[in-house]
């Protein structure tokens, strides 16, 4: 079971993403990054990151630790942002805490020229997230962190943010469990993934009995109130059934076509030019930055 653990005090927001998570320090004498239950995404972002990172790390794969965080918004107050205060007035009670890795760099496009990825790896991680419906790891937001990036220690990838997975969990009566979802640009695509090396591997791993351990770890809190379902061990067990008839039917969604750069690339210049297409003479000299990332500070000299 996931440690329960309280949050002592607030340290500042991460200003990335939808969901304004913020780091805190807690009575285990740990260092969080904490998702909270007000956030607009809501408690099911919650549930996807406590499922798909716990079946990341049953599998193998690397993700921080996960913790329930206990929190009191009255540890906030010095917070200078109204919005943030918000945010944390509205998620007093449970709220999902990720181990803090200090000085982690971003797996950018850049990061990974001179950080090639095992296709053995590349593979695991594009399978999970096939599995999963995590439609969100692309070229543009890995959702993969590099740590460490300092010491003796040889930098590892990082799982991170699975919020945006499960996606038939929104709309449970119209997503069929065979259904496969569009990788061609998933974020390791460039590294030769081979995901049937993954499909033969993990997908006898995923038994019923592990998926029943998996939800088991998602706080009734978060399972409340679910249209068309009894309760929280009611949507579990809808859970566990959904996942497990998906890995059945791998062989219906198991992605195989990634582009090239080359041929990424040129879809980008198309696109580049369907935008430019009409704009006024003085416009079409403005850079086209539809899709791009924020600029983030630069960690790759240190992963050389």
């Amino acid at each position: 079971m996931m440690r329960q653990v309280t949050a002592t005090h607030y340290v500042e927001p991460l200003h990335h993403g939808g969901s304004v998570p913020g780091v805190v320090e807690a009575d285990d004498l740990g260092t969080y990054v904490v998702k909270f239950t007000g956030s607009a995404q809501g408690r099911k972002a919650l549930v996807a990151e406590v499922i798909v990172g716990r079946l990341a790390r049953e599998l193998g794969l690397r993700v921080p630790e996960l913790v329930v965080v206990r929190f009191d918004p009255s540890i906030g107050e010095g917070e200078p942002h109204q919005e943030v205060r918000d945010l944390l007035n509205a998620s007093a009670g449970l709220n999902l805490g990720m181990d803090y890795l200090p000085g982690a760099a971003d797996f950018t496009p850049e990061v990974a020229r001179t950080f090639p990825v095992d296709p053995g790896e590349a593979g695991r991680i594009v399978w999970l997230d096939a599995l999963t419906a995590n439609v969100d790891r692309t070229v543009h937001s890995s959702n993969l962190m590099v740590w460490p990036t300092f010491g003796a220690v040889p930098p590892r990838l990082w799982l991170i943010d699975h919020g945006a997975a499960l996606v038939f969990h929104h709309r449970w009566d119209t997503s069929a469990p065979e259904k496969a979802y569009d990788f061609r640009h998933h974020a390791l695509g460039h590294s030769t993934p081979d995901v049937r090396a993954a499909d033969a591997e993990l997908a006898p791993k995923v038994t019923d009995e592990l998926l029943r351990a998996v939800v088991t770890e998602v706080p009734d809190a978060w399972l409340t109130g679910e249209p068309g379902f009894a309760g929280p061990d009611e949507l579990r067990a809808a859970y566990a059934d959904y996942l497990s008839a998906r890995v059945k039917a791998s062989a219906r969604w198991l992605p195989t076509d990634f582009p090239s750069r080359e041929e990424l690339a040129a879809e980008e210049e198309r696109r580049a030019a369907r935008s430019r297409r009409g704009r006024p003479a003085w416009l079409k000299q403005v850079p086209d930055l539809h899709g791009r990332p924020p600029a983030e500070q630069d960690w790759s000299v240190h992963l050389e």
